[in-house]
């Protein structure tokens, strides 16, 4: 899997250009991939495709196996017949940023009016499909669309806020809710059978195009999702229904008091009873969708930080050992064996890297985090001693390339203009260059990058809960001068050697 050097992109659906609101699956998609045809980039890395909740985060979704109906494109709806050239009336959103909150509404209403046809106008062989689509995903759907509709019904209030018959899932209650909202229940599973369908025909196109697709899991799941409300058994939670302990990170290079992200923590043990059957469905699901898989917060599966529900901060925290080998073990009995990348980002102790390394995993480095004067980087490409290994200029949780660099200390400027022999005048494509130059296999830029932008379009600020995933770029902005400069250097450093 990883003995070819490629390089590539990481642009998130979501940051596509178009007319409605927010990048979907449409045209604007297809125009990324031909771009990266174009400039012979063999990879491309997007974030959680699930359904975004609080904050928009890709990191905090309604559930683990869904897609992000957002995402779904009305002009491709349009082709199908559910929706006519006449209901796409442009509404003069943001081009360059997705202001979530007027997005959700309006296409919402769009895709409302496309079931509204569906159910008028499809044929028997088109119900039959997403009857098809729904029995080939029975382990998730039907708890996740109860679990949308309920959430309607309830204002949009959290599961934990139901009244306990549902929040608890008594049969009774579940049986009677399933009948009274029956149509909200097969409205979000035509979204779904959408969602897999544009997706599965952007995918293919990829792949047609020698494009391999890096999917991301991350290890924690949001509170408020259908994964916890079905299977609370799976997660450390009290009596009351609260975590008894929540996911995090000490202090790091993001945040001083450390990053505290909220999530449920695993009750392990419980999930090792069934063999992981969860875990195993949930990367199933996601190699249904994605060729690689990026695993989020990898030293998580070797010990993870558990603080106590209730803390302001993620500094009184405590590292609890997690399932290790074990995990992954069931994994490839199960699955064989998976093309997965190691997010090692952070604290990472030897007994990480002797996890990551039995497993034959290739870990991440970021030169971001390289050019500290006072300190010998691992992160400095001279320091790379394993070729399993993807470099990535930054990540979607770093600033862009110009942002990082114009807020680095005059002492880190110095000390990087000196390795790379540089002025600093072209920062974006001097590091895109030396990502491309290093012995990693895969060499990843983000899409900022490559258009050399500068803070304001940066995609996410770890520890900042609102206001970020917000990053969309116009058609004009993906220039052909970008494809042959990125084709240049794939074909200098030798990352097209799968053609």
């Amino acid at each position: 899997m990883f003995d070819i050097r490629l390089s590539g992109i990481l642009a998130h659906p979501t940051s596509f250009p178009g007319p409605f609101g927010i990048g979907d699956l449409g045209a604007g998609a297809y125009q990324f991939i031909d771009f990266l045809s174009e400039a012979k980039q063999k990879l491309w890395q997007v974030l959680p495709l699930g359904p975004t909740g609080y904050g928009d985060s890709p990191y905090q979704s309604f559930s683990s196996f869904a897609g992000n109906h957002y995402m779904i494109s009305p002009e491709l709806l349009v082709e199908q017949g559910w929706l006519t050239v006449a209901d796409l009336v442009d509404p003069g959103f943001d081009p360059r940023a997705v202001d979530y909150g007027s997005v959700i509404e309006y296409k919402m209403n769009l895709l409302k009016k496309a079931y509204t046809a569906f159910k008028i106008q499809a044929t028997q062989g088109e119900k039959n499909c997403i009857i098809k689509f729904a029995r080939k995903h029975k382990h998730w759907l039907p708890d996740y669309a109860l679990f949308v509709a309920l959430k309607g019904y309830h204002g949009g209030e959290s599961w934990m806020k139901w009244a306990p018959e549902l929040s608890h899932r008594d049969p009774k209650a579940m049986a009677e809710m399933k009948i009274k909202l029956a149509d909200e229940i097969n409205f979000t599973i035509f979204l779904q059978y959408e969602f897999y369908r544009q997706w599965g025909l952007l995918r293919a196109y990829a792949n047609k195009h020698g494009i391999q697709i890096i999917g991301d899991i991350p290890i924690f799941v949001a509170m408020d999702s259908a994964d916890i409300w079905a299977n609370p058994h799976l997660f450390q939670l009290g009596k009351d229904g609260n975590p008894s302990a929540i996911a995090g990170v000490p202090p790091d290079y993001f945040s001083e008091t450390g990053q505290l992200w909220g999530n449920p923590l695993y009750k392990w043990e419980a999930h090792k009873e069934t063999g992981f059957e969860w875990w195993c469905q949930r990367f199933s699901a996601v190699l249904g969708l994605v060729d690689v898989i990026r695993i989020d917060h990898f030293r998580g599966f070797e010990s993870y930080w558990s603080v106590p529900f209730g803390s302001e901060t993620a500094e009184k925290g405590k590292w609890i050992k997690g399932p290790g080998k074990t995990f992954f073990a069931a994994l490839k009995a199960r699955l064989g064996q998976l093309p997965i990348i190691a997010e090692d980002l952070g604290i990472i102790t030897p007994a990480v890297n002797k996890l990551r390394h039995s497993l034959g995993l290739p870990g991440m480095k970021v030169l971001h985090f390289a050019f500290d004067p006072e300190a010998k980087s691992d992160y400095l490409p001279h320091m790379y001693n394993d070729k399993l290994t993807i470099v990535y200029t930054g990540t979607h949780d770093n600033d862009t390339t110009i942002g990082w660099y114009e807020s680095a200390s005059e002492e880190e400027k110095d000390y990087l203009r000196r390795y790379m022999n540089i002025s600093g005048e072209d920062i974006s494509w001097d590091m895109i260059r030396l990502a491309f130059s290093t012995s990693a296999i895969y060499a990843i830029v983000p899409i900022q990058d490559v258009m050399s932008l500068g803070t304001e379009n940066r995609m996410n600020q770890p520890g900042c809960a609102m206001g970020w995933w917000r990053f969309r770029y116009t058609v004009d902005m993906l220039r052909e001068e970008y494809a042959q400069g990125l084709s240049y250097l794939s074909e200098l450093f030798h990352r097209n050697e799968g053609e």
